[in-house]
């Protein structure tokens, strides 16, 4: 696996609880749970990543003294691509609680059964020009959102500093599809997972639409 690649759940945690019942299908149907259960994985995707981001001593003071600790230097930049991406931004903004943030709307446009193309229809963006953009998309299938939603980003409002992005399951092909294009970004994941299927491309096992369960069928 490429160094700029981290699967969070190498290593085993609570973290594979939270992504079982959010591939569980049963447990799926409660749309209250699922959303929650994206929140919980954003919020582990973003301590994961505040370990990558520059940090500074700064003076804290208490009721006994003054101290000096390490604390971020300065915010990064959540920029979700929706709607599947909403919920698992609520959960970075809790841990990164004074970020900016930007919203891209991309959707597949289906040009016949089982052909597809990307289209970015909104954006709403705060200047990223040298900054910490850390970009979230909860299933990183074909890549081909994540790709066309950066180069938007980059023709409107500048080019980041540094690019993190954040994936809940993520296919094969689908990463080297975003390594191909953004050579840059560290990726992170909580999944790998092997195929596509080949009428829609969804994830194979993966866990089904994500917006679809997050908030009812389009």
């Amino acid at each position: 696996m490429s160094r700029q690649i981290h699967l969070i759940t190498a290593s085993p945690s609570l973290l594979n609880q939270t992504l079982a019942e959010l591939r569980d299908t049963a447990i799926q149907q409660d749309r209250m749970r699922f959303r929650a259960n994206l929140e919980k994985v954003g919020e582990m995707l973003a301590y994961e990543i505040s370990k990558r981001l520059a940090y500074a001593l700064q003076e804290v003071t208490t009721p006994l003294g003054v101290l000096e600790m390490q604390l971020l230097a300065e915010q990064p930049v959540l920029v979700s691509i929706m709607r599947a991406g909403l919920p698992v931004h609520n959960g970075f903004l809790r841990m990164f609680d004074r970020a900016d943030n930007g919203f891209v709307a991309a959707y597949r446009h289906h040009t016949s059964e089982s052909a597809f193309d990307i289209r970015v229809e909104y954006s709403a963006l705060p200047e990223l020009d040298g900054r910490t953009l850390i970009l979230i998309d909860p299933m990183i299938a074909t890549g081909k959102s994540i790709v066309l939603s950066y180069k938007e980003m980059l023709h409107t409002v500048g080019a980041p500093a540094k690019v993190f992005i954040a994936g809940v399951i993520a296919s094969e092909e689908g990463l080297e599809y975003v390594q191909r294009h953004i050579p840059e970004a560290e990726i992170f994941v909580t999944a790998i997972d092997k195929e596509l299927t080949a009428k829609s491309a969804y994830i194979v096992p993966g866990l089904g639409d994500a917006g679809d369960l997050a908030f009812g069928p389009k």
